[in-house]
């Protein structure tokens, strides 16, 4: 039940961080700066101009959720090992 434990914790710690960076990736690559690297944006005589946002927050929250989850498992690991006979 630790090692289990203790790979389902890390598991979370990364995939957590894997998701994190893809969100960061999300934001930068929807933001207000990809209007003027299109092409037709460009061009002469043209102007573009950047209206709004799609609101990420969502995607923030289950970011949280990860590392919540982490924490969760990471203090679970203490139960777990106070129940091995690891512990004295």
């Amino acid at each position: 039940d630790l090692t289990v434990t203790v790979i389902t914790a890390f598991l979370w710690l990364v995939s957590t961080a894997a998701w994190a960076k893809a969100v960061t990736d999300i934001k930068i690559s929807t933001g207000g700066s990809i209007v003027l690297e299109a092409e037709s944006c460009k061009a002469p005589g043209t102007t573009c101009l950047f209206d709004s946002v799609t609101r990420m927050g969502t995607l923030n929250v289950s970011v949280m959720f990860g590392l919540l989850n982490m924490v969760l498992w990471g203090g679970n690991i203490w139960f777990v090992y106070k129940d091995t006979n690891l512990h004295n």
